[in-house]
């Protein structure tokens, strides 16, 4: 029973962890302040995770298994129809990330900070994206559908721009006073990539 009782503390404490980092970045964070915001105490809270760097640790960990990517990729590869692997992932990364904002934040947070781990952060969110992307395009390059590209750079500003539509949808609003729908921005975007891949 106590050990079920120390889970739920950590989830607490992971849960608490994410929004602050999150909100704030790294730097801006302490350990008193995560401890204050789940209701533990310091020393219960380094029990748990002997500093912010290992906490921070478990956080982009835990955020990459909230997004779920791989279980939507598992879906999107039963295809090899380059309209529906680039609309199938520019879906995916609207829809999750758009949801799981903490996880967006957390990202950009990271990026923006230059923190010694962001690379966690991109491994565990962004890196199966691009690897999935560049693996199918690989395949419609054998087959002869598509230009002879670098699939890891065509993959990785694929997911970029996509993400950015993402993440900066309440900037756009802010900057033009309107936001496109998804469904607009993808339907706009895939048609431009796959002029540009495939093969005449």
């Amino acid at each position: 029973m106590a050990q079920r009782g120390g889970e739920q503390t950590r989830r607490r404490i992971l849960k608490a962890a994410t929004g602050l980092f999150a909100e704030r970045g790294y730097e801006r964070v302490t350990m008193k302040s995560i401890a204050a915001h789940c209701g533990v105490t310091e020393s219960a809270l380094y029990r748990h995770y002997s500093s912010k760097a290992s906490l921070y640790s478990a956080v982009l960990s835990a955020a990459g298994t909230q997004v779920d990517v791989q279980g939507a990729l598992a879906a999107l590869d039963r295809t090899d129809d380059l309209g529906d692997i680039l609309s199938g992932l520019a879906q995916l990364v609207i829809t999750r990330f758009t949801r799981e904002c903490q996880v967006t934040r957390l990202l950009l947070h990271s990026s923006l900070e230059n923190h010694p781990r962001s690379w966690q952060a991109f491994r565990e969110i962004r890196r199966p994206l691009v690897e999935f992307l560049a693996r199918k395009l690989r395949t419609l390059q054998r087959r002869g559908d598509i230009q002879n590209i670098h699939a890891v750079i065509t993959a990785r500003c694929f997911v970029g721009m996509v993400m950015d539509c993402a993440l900066c949808q309440d900037l756009w609003w802010k900057v033009q006073g309107r936001v496109y729908a998804p469904r607009r921005v993808i339907a706009n975007n895939v048609q431009i990539y796959m002029r540009g891949l495939i093969r005449s």
